[in-house]
C-alpha cells in the first residue's frame, strides 16, 4: 500500500547476507555471495505423490499377509484411491481403485475368507471409496480448468492494464517486473509505463493507495492519463498536473474513506533524445537509484519533498523537474515501496541501494532478476506488499543489442 515517504515506522537494523553471482566491476557487492541453499526440488516431490498410491496398496498387501486374518488392511486399500484423486488424472485415479479393489478380494480368497460378512463388508467399503475418490478427482479437475481460464483472465487483464514496456524504446534498454503479494493475483496497486513521445522517453511509476479492484481501477485511471499527457504536454510538470486532475476527478466518484484519502506516490521521467540526462518529478515516491557501469550507485532524492499524486490541494507548491546527468552505460532503476519495505524474519527492511552497491550487470535484465532473486532470500519467500519495478539503461557506445525474456513474475515461484 502507497504511502506518502516518511510515513512509514522503522528502519534498517541490518542486512542479510545472500544473493546470487553475476558479472562485477571492482567491488563485488552482496551478489558476490555464494547463493543460500536451495530447497527439496519440486521433482522429488511429484515422484513422491506419484509413487505414493501403488506404495500404499504394497503396503497393505504385505501388512495384511504379515498379520493373522483378524487384522484387515482396508484402510489402507480405501487410502490409496483418495490420495490418487486430487494429483492425478481420471484414468489413473480409476486404475488405482480397481488395483485396491482386486488387491482387497484377493487377500480374502487367499485367506478364504471372501464369504465373511466383514470380507465382504470390507470389500463394499473399498469399492465405495474408489467410487468417492471418481467424484473428487471429477470436482478437483472441473476446479482446476475453472482456475487455468481464470489465470488466463487475469492475465489477459494485466497485459491491458499493465502493459509490458518493449524491450528497447528510443534506443533504451528497458525491463519490467510485477510481483503481486497476493496469491495468484497479477497486478494490484502497483504501475509502471514507459512510452516514445516527441519530447524524449516519459515514464511512470507508482503506487495506489489502497488494494483490490479499487486500487487496479485507479491504476487504469493514473496510466490512461499519462498515455494521454505524455503525448500532449510539453513539459514533464504538466504531465505531473495532468494525472493530479485525473485522480482528483476519480475521488469525487468514489464513496466512504477513499473519496477523501484516496492518493497515489509516484515517479515521473522524462529522458530527452539528446544531452545525456534524465528529468525527474517525484511525488512522495522512493527515489530512483542511478547505477553507473563503473559500480557506483546515487539515490536520486528530490531537492524538494513534495506530497503524492491526488493531494495537490494541500500543497502550496508548484511542481518542479530535476535534471540529473544520465551517461551512456548508466542504469536508472525505478521501485514501489513493496521493495524497500520487504522485511526479514527479523523485521529488518530491504536496503536496495545497500545491496545493489558495487555490483555491475550486463543489462536491466540481470539487475532484475539478481534483485527479486535477493529480496526472496531476504523475506524468505513471502512478502506482505506488491512490488513493481523498471530498469532503464543507456546503452553505451557500441553496445549489442539485447532481448528481453522475463515475463512478470506471479506470485508463489519461491526457487531461492
Amino acid at each position: 500500500m502507497a504511502q506518502p515517504r516518511g510515513a512509514a515506522g522503522g528502519g534498517r537494523r541490518g542486512e542479510r547476507p545472500g544473493g546470487r553471482t553475476v558479472r562485477s566491476g571492482a567491488s563485488r557487492g552482496p551478489y558476490g555471495r555464494d547463493p543460500q541453499s536451495s530447497p527439496v526440488p519440486y521433482g522429488a516431490a511429484r515422484r513422491f505423490l506419484r509413487a505414493l498410491p501403488p506404495l500404499i496398496i504394497v503396503g497393505g498387501v504385505l501388512f495384511d499377509l504379515a498379520t493373522p486374518p483378524t487384522y484387515t488392511a482396508a484402510p489402507l486399500f480405501s487410502a490409496a484411491p483418495l490420495v490418487a484423486a486430487p494429483f492425478f488424472s481420471r484414468l489413473t485415479t480409476l486404475l488405482t481403485g480397481l488395483a485396491a479393489i482386486l488387491a482387497s478380494v484377493g487377500l480374502h480368497v487367499y485367506n478364504d475368507t471372501l464369504s465373511d460378512v466383514p470380507s465382504l463388508t470390507e470389500t463394499l467399503t473399498v469399492v465405495t471409496v474408489s467410487a468417492l475418490a471418481m467424484l473428487i478427482n471429477l470436482v478437483v479437475r472441473r476446479s482446476g480448468e475453472r482456475l487455468a481460464s481464470a489465470r488466463v483472465i487475469a492475465e489477459a487483464a494485466q497485459r491491458a492494464v499493465l502493459p509490458m514496456p518493449a524491450e528497447r524504446i528510443a534506443g533504451l534498454q528497458c525491463a519490467a517486473r510485477y510481483e503481486a503479494a497476493q496469491a495468484d493475483a497479477f497486478i494490484g496497486g502497483d504501475l509502471f509505463a514507459v512510452q516514445d513521445t516527441p519530447y524524449g522517453v516519459r515514464l511512470v511509476v507508482g503506487d495506489v493507495r489502497g488494494k483490490g479492484m479499487d486500487a487496479v481501477e485507479a491504476v487504469a485511471v493514473v496510466i490512461g492519463a499519462f498515455r494521454e499527457a505524455a503525448e500532449q504536454e510539453a513539459v514533464l510538470e504538466g504531465v505531473a498536473q495532468r494525472l493530479e486532475r485525473a485522480l482528483t476527478r476519480e475521488g469525487t466518484r468514489r464513496e466512504g474513506l477513499d473519496a477523501f484519502e484516496g492518493f497515489t506516490t509516484a515517479v515521473i521521467a522524462e529522458i530527452p533524445r539528446e544531452g545525456g540526462l534524465v528529468r525527474i518529478v517525484n511525488r512522495g515516491h522512493p527515489p530512483p537509484l542511478l547505477l553507473y557501469g563503473d559500480g557506483r550507485l546515487e539515490a536520486v532524492e528530490p531537492a524538494e519533498p513534495a506530497l503524492p499524486l491526488g493531494m495537490g490541494e494541500l500543497s502550496v507548491w508548484p511542481d518542479r523537474a530535476e535534471e540529473r546527468p544520465y551517461a551512456p552505460g548508466a542504469t536508472l532503476l525505478f521501485y514501489t515501496d513493496g521493495l524497500s519495505e520487504a522485511r526479514d524474519e527479523h523485521g529488518v527492511f530491504y536496503d536496495p541501494a545497500a545491496r545493489l552497491a558495487g555490483a555491475v550487470f550486463p543489462g536491466p535484465e540481470e539487475l532484475l532478476d539478481a534483485l527479486v532473486d535477493d529480496v526472496r532470500r531476504h523475506t524468505g519467500g513471502g512478502s506482505t506488499d506488491d512490488m513493481a519495478l523498471l530498469a532503464v539503461s543507456r546503452p553505451a557506445t557500441g553496445a549489442p543489442p539485447r532481448r528481453r525474456t522475463m515475463p512478470v513474475v506471479p506470485p508463489g515461484r519461491t526457487d531461492r
